[in-house]
């Protein structure tokens, strides 16, 4: 089914019955993405008198708890609330949820035991490129992405001018298929964060970050139609399920 959507002052086309989840989810069935030092997410049946709110267990519901950390189990979007003593709500601050995207694909430089991405980098997959959202997959791309657990793995990471790139070329929106722009030992300095955000001036309020992501390899680099889709919570992340449409030319 193709659709036409008007974007600004372009008309633009996808095909809405193939859409592209790029989203990790939590599965407390087997073992799935973990970063930042803390024990798995969990999924249980509540409990009531004594009786396990289960239809398997006699109950008329099944009636789950989640018990969750966005930022280290599941896709997540934050906004600068992240890093900033108020907690400035991602929910409240991200208005507008269609962009159009560009994918790219970086392998990390490596110096020191390090892996990071530069701005040159991001540079040359951009080029004159005018775009809101940048969707970026790191190399190499294996499925375990999906499953990997990251604490004291020291993964790769922007380079605070990469970051710095991407704000001045006017991207609002940067998706990652790792757990933080950061390095995952920097002294607290969150130099990607920062400098995306803009923290040393005004605030980018309806910028975000959204980490974890999983791009297939089957996904081409290139310019798409991004639906940024999120859970309201009122926090500094949540939960969220982008969606991206190949744009027809």
């Amino acid at each position: 089914m193709i659709a036409t959507i008007q974007y600004n002052s372009r008309k633009i086309q996808i095909d809405v019955s193939k859409p592209i989840d790029i989203s990790i989810a939590i599965d407390a069935s087997k073992m799935g993405v973990n970063a930042w030092y803390i024990d798995a997410p969990k999924i249980f049946p509540e409990n009531s008198d004594g009786e396990i709110i289960k239809v398997s267990e006699g109950a008329v519901v099944n009636f789950n708890s989640i018990h969750f950390n966005p930022h280290s189990h599941i896709t997540h979007t934050e906004c600068v609330g992240h890093i900033t003593n108020k907690v400035h709500s991602v929910n409240k601050n991200l208005k507008h949820y269609f962009f159009v995207a560009e994918v790219v694909t970086v392998a990390p430089e490596s110096k020191r035991g390090d892996f990071f991405i530069s701005a040159k980098q991001l540079k040359t997959a951009l080029r004159n490129k005018k775009r809101d959202a940048i969707i970026i997959r790191t190399l190499p791309n294996l499925i375990e992405k999906k499953s990997k657990q990251y604490s004291n793995t020291n993964p790769p990471f922007l380079l605070e001018e990469a970051a710095q790139y991407l704000k001045e070329k006017g991207i609002k929106h940067l998706l990652i298929d790792l757990p933080s722009v950061d390095k995952e030992k920097d002294e607290g300095q969150l130099l990607a964060h920062n400098a995306f955000w803009n923290t040393s001036g005004d605030l980018r309020m309806d910028a975000t970050i959204t980490e974890f992501i999983y791009v297939p390899n089957t996904v081409e680099d290139g310019e798409y139609l991004l639906n940024l889709m999120i859970a309201p919570f009122e926090n500094d992340a949540t939960p969220s399920k982008p969606i991206l449409y190949k744009i027809i030319e």
